[in-house]
């Protein structure tokens, strides 16, 4: 009993660390060291030969005795700091301290049955109301067991003392934030954007010293090309490309989605809505082209026409995977972030070459969120139908 308590207020200081709740892992971590030294001191103690081998008496006990304040004074901090959080958690750290009193009297040799009897008897009760009450609420969503509010609270200036944003941030479930970011966009700004795989920094292709500040905000080699996305398939098909059955064929079959394929660039991207941007996407000879498969970046497509794409990530550090990651990286040089929350992926989209489809076939560029296998997979069956 004594090894699976100290198990269990281990494994919970583990999780709470997991997250983020400092105050709670210290405490359950304390509550697991104090628990695994009375208990097992206690039970060695009480069989004779075990007792024997530790010989711990009055005048032999300096170390426990120490061993035994120090968590006295260690519990009197998570009891302050408790005090702050909710009832139950207060509560336990006052039985704790109790417990450690034990301690102290046993080293001493002076801890009457009953007192001990008592203090494990509320600190069981305590334990499993709130093992029991945190259980059920996590697990419907709501406080139907509660847990008591803090005793203290600390009134925060947060409103007053937060650091102004470096630019406008506005979130993208409210239509006046995607307004607020086409606006941007079309008149020259480059914004950071959520995508259907990790967030991107967007430039209209209207603007193309927008798309050159792009490669500036990212110090990013001019010799790589940046892509284009577009907010439909029949977008594509209104600007009358050279496209062959095949590469249309596949192309509906992986739009909307987290594959960009490459095609042969020409003048029909002027009617696509590239405009004055078409020197400066793709390369000479290619662009390629993705349909995100998300509503509210294909709302702002729609907004603003096709937006010249790139990885929101200083050049070779790692995808931006949250607008807050966005913000403290890039904020500074931007106009604004479209805010979206946690992205869908963790990795960009995979890049397919398209421009030999019907001599050789695709080849793999990058592979991204979809593996490289399930594109050949799906160009298979487009072929062989």
């Amino acid at each position: 009993l004594i090894l699976i308590g100290g198990f269990v207020q281990l494994l919970a200081g583990f999780l709470a660390f997991r997250k983020y709740d400092h105050l709670g892992g210290a405490a359950f971590l304390t509550f697991s060291a104090l628990w695994s030294s009375f208990g097992i001191t206690r039970v060695l103690c009480a069989a004779p030969v075990s007792g024997h081998l530790l010989d711990i008496t009055a005048g032999n006990a300096e170390g426990f005795t120490a061993g035994s304040v120090a968590f006295l004074v260690l519990n009197a901090f998570l009891i302050l700091l408790a005090s702050s959080f909710n009832l139950v958690l207060l509560c336990l750290t006052l039985v704790m301290e109790l417990l450690t009193v034990c301690f102290l009297l046993f080293t001493l040799e002076k801890l009457p049955l009953p007192f001990e009897i008592v203090v494990l008897s509320i600190l069981s009760i305590i334990s499993f109301y709130g093992a029991t009450a945190s259980l059920t609420n996590c697990v419907f969503g709501k406080d139907l067991l509660p847990m008591g509010p803090p005793l203290l609270t600390v009134q925060s200036s947060k409103k007053d003392g937060e650091d102004p944003l470096p630019c406008v941030c506005p979130k993208s479930h409210l239509t006046s934030g995607l307004r607020t970011i086409a606006e941007l966009l079309n008149t020259g700004a480059v914004c950071g954007v959520p995508t259907d795989t990790v967030y991107a920094l967007a430039a209209s292709c209207r603007h193309p010293e927008a798309i050159e500040k792009v490669y500036r905000i990212k110090d990013r080699p001019q010799e790589k090309p940046i892509c284009i996305f577009i907010s439909n398939l029949e977008q594509l098909r209104a600007a009358s490309p050279p496209i062959s059955p095949l590469l249309w064929e596949f192309m509906e079959n992986v739009y909307p989605g987290g594959i960009g394929c490459i095609i042969r660039k020409g003048e029909w991207l002027k009617k696509l809505g590239v405009g004055a941007g078409y020197s400066r996407v793709g390369t000479q000879d290619s662009i390629m082209i993705r349909v995100p498969d998300l509503t509210v970046l294909v709302h702002l497509i729609d907004m603003t026409g096709p937006l010249a794409i790139t990885s929101a990530n200083p050049s070779g550090e790692v995808d931006s995977t949250h607008h807050d990651m966005v913000i403290s990286r890039l904020g500074h040089k931007l106009e604004g972030v479209l805010c979206d929350g946690e992205s869908d992926e963790v990795v960009a989209s995979t890049v397919v070459n398209c421009t030999k489809i019907d001599e050789s076939g695709i080849t793999i560029v990058r592979e991204g969120c979809i593996p490289a296998g399930k594109v050949m997979q799906i160009f298979e069956k487009v072929k062989n139908r």
